[in-house]
C-alpha cells in the first residue's frame, strides 16, 4: 500500500520499517470509531460549504458500506496497512473514486487518533461499567444470603473480632463501588472536551464548526486548546489507572478466597468449574482463576506505569511515541475484562461453609473486646477491663479453654463484677447483633449497606 505522503519522498518505506511503524495489529478494533469520527466530519464539512451535499452523501455510503462490510467479514482489514485510518480512507477511494481523496479536508491523523481513541475508551468504560454492576450484584446477593453467618474478622491475619461473612463481602462491594464511580469520573471527563477539529496541532485555515461535530459525537464542546486536543492522553491514564485500583480490589478478594478455600481455612468451596487440579496430586482442587487474578494485577500495573512513562518526557504536540498509548490501555482493558467476566460466575456459584466458620471464630478468643466490654458497661476503668481479660485469655490458654467454657469461679476470681450473664455477653452471635453502629457486622447493619448499594445503582443505571 502507498504512503499517503508518498510526495514528499523518493523511496518506498522500508519493508521492516514499515512494520515496525505500524499500529494495524492494534487499533484494526477502533474501525467503528473511526467511521463514526469521519461520518461526523464529513457532516460538519457540508454543513459549513466546504464539500457539496452530494460529496457527503457519496462518502458517507461509501463508509457505511466499509462499516458493514468489515464488521461482517466481507472486508479483510489489510495487515500491510500503516493504521486504521488510512485503510479506511483508501478502501474508501477505492470504492467511491477521487471524491474519497476529500474525506480527510480540514483533518489531521494527529486530531483523528485522539478522537478514535477517546470515542474507543468511552465504549470500553462504559462496557466495564456493566461488568462491575454485575459483580457487585452478585456480591451482594452472597452478602444477603450470609448475615448471620459468624466467622472471625482478621488483623495482621490474626483472628481479631466476630463479624458476619456477609459483612466481609460487602467491604468489597463498597470498593467496586468506588471503581464504578472512578470509571463514571473518567467517562464524564472523556465526554468534556471533543479532540476533533485540532488539526495536526495548530487548529486549520477552514470554517469548521467544531460544536457541531463535538455534540453530534456525544461530547459537551470541542478541546479549548489545539496542542492538547492532540497532545493529551490523560484520559488513557486515568482509564488505566481505574482499572489498576479495580483490579487491585479484585487481587485482594482473589487472596482472601484462596485463604478461604484451603484446608486450613475451608471456609468457602469453589465449584468444579472456576478450579483445576494436579497432574500428579489426585486430591488437588486449585483456585487457579483467583491465582491468575492476582498475577495479572500485576501486568495491568505495568500498563497504566507504561502509559506514564511513555509520555512523561514528551513535548508539544504528538510525538510517535504516542502510539505506545493504545497497546497498553487496550491490554489493561481486555485483563481486566476477562478477569470480572470470570470472577462474577465463580462467585456466584461458591459455596459457603458456616459451620466451618463458626468453629474458627469459636477458637480465636475473639470475643474478647465484647469481654472487655461487659466489665466496662459495669463501671471498671477500661484499661482495667482490657488487664483483666488478657489475663483470662492467658488462663484460659494454659488450661485449653475457651472464654466461653471458661468456669464462672474463674471470671469471679479475676473481678467480682462478673455474674453468670457474662456467658450470653461474651455469645458469638450476641457479640456480632450487639454490633449495630452503622457500616457494622450486625445482620441489620448489613442490610442497610446492602440497602443503600441497591438504592445507588437503581439511581445510576444507564
Amino acid at each position: 500500500m502507498q504512503t499517503m505522503w508518498a510526495g514528499r519522498f523518493q523511496k518506498q518505506l522500508d519493508a521492516d520499517v514499515n512494520d515496525f511503524n505500524s499500529s494495524i495489529s492494534f487499533d484494526a478494533r477502533m474501525f467503528r470509531q473511526d467511521i463514526a469520527g469521519s461520518l461526523a466530519h464529513v457532516a460538519m464539512l457540508a454543513k459549513a460549504g466546504i464539500l457539496t451535499d452530494a460529496e457527503r452523501d457519496a462518502i458517507a455510503a461509501g463508509l457505511g458500506s466499509i462499516l458493514d462490510d468489515i464488521a461482517g467479514g466481507a472486508l479483510p482489514i489489510d495487515p500491510a496497512a500503516e493504521d486504521i485510518h488510512m485503510f479506511v480512507e483508501a478502501e474508501l477511494t477505492k470504492r467511491i473514486g477521487d471524491v474519497g481523496k476529500k474525506l480527510h479536508t480540514a483533518r489531521s491523523r494527529n486530531d483523528q487518533v485522539a478522537l478514535d481513541i477517546r470515542l474507543t475508551l468511552r465504549d470500553y468504560s462504559h462496557m466495564l461499567q456493566g461488568y462491575i454492576v454485575e459483580l457487585i450484584k452478585v456480591i451482594c446477593k452472597k452478602a444477603g444470603e450470609n448475615t448471620t453467618a459468624v466467622m472471625p474478622g482478621y488483623t495482621h491475619l490474626q483472628r481479631a473480632q466476630p463479624i458476619t461473612f456477609g459483612h466481609a463481602l460487602m467491604a468489597y462491594a463498597s470498593m467496586l463501588l468506588r471503581d464504578l464511580q472512578r470509571f463514571e469520573d473518567a467517562t464524564a471527563r472523556m465526554d468534556a472536551q471533543c479532540p476533533l477539529g485540532s488539526g495536526a496541532l495548530a487548529g486549520t485555515t477552514y470554517p469548521l464548526d467544531r460544536q457541531f461535530t463535538a455534540e453530534k459525537l456525544g461530547f459537551a464542546a470541542p478541546c479549548a486548546n489545539s496542542l492538547d486536543g492532540v497532545s493529551d492522553r490523560d484520559f488513557c491514564i486515568e482509564l488505566a489507572n481505574a482499572i489498576s485500583i479495580c483490579m487491585m480490589h479484585l487481587s485482594r478478594l482473589s487472596e482472601e478466597i484462596i485463604l478461604w478455600c484451603s484446608w486450613e481455612f475451608k471456609f468457602i468451596e469453589l465449584d468444579d468449574a472456576f478450579t483445576t487440579g494436579s497432574s500428579i496430586m489426585p486430591q488437588k482442587k486449585n483456585p487457579d482463576v483467583t491465582e491468575l487474578i492476582r498475577g495479572k494485577t500485576g501486568r495491568v500495573y505495568g500498563d497504566l506505569n507504561t502509559l506514564l512513562v511513555m509520555m512523561k518526557g514528551l513535548p508539544l504536540a504528538y510525538n510517535k511515541d504516542m502510539q505506545e498509548d493504545k497497546e497498553a490501555v487496550f491490554d489493561a482493558v481486555d485483563t481486566v475484562k476477562l478477569c470480572l467476566k470470570t470472577f462474577t460466575p465463580m462467585l456466584h456459584t461458591m459455596t459457603v461453609l458456616k459451620e466451618n466458620m463458626r468453629a474458627a471464630a469459636a477458637k480465636g478468643f475473639i470475643n474478647a473486646t465484647d469481654c472487655a466490654d461487659y466489665l466496662t458497661k459495669k463501671g471498671v476503668p477500661f484499661r482495667d477491663a482490657y488487664k483483666i481479660t488478657g489475663g483470662l485469655v492467658a488462663e484460659c490458654i494454659r488450661r485449653g479453654l475457651t472464654l466461653e467454657t471458661l468456669p464462672l469461679e474463674d471470671y469471679r476470681a479475676a473481678s467480682g463484677v462478673f455474674a453468670e450473664d457474662v456467658y450470653g455477653a461474651i455469645n458469638l452471635e450476641t457479640c456480632v447483633k450487639g454490633r449495630l453502629s452503622e457500616g457494622g457486622p450486625s445482620p441489620d447493619a448489613v442490610k442497610k449497606q446492602l440497602a443503600l448499594i441497591a438504592k445507588f445503582l437503581e439511581e445510576n443505571q444507564n
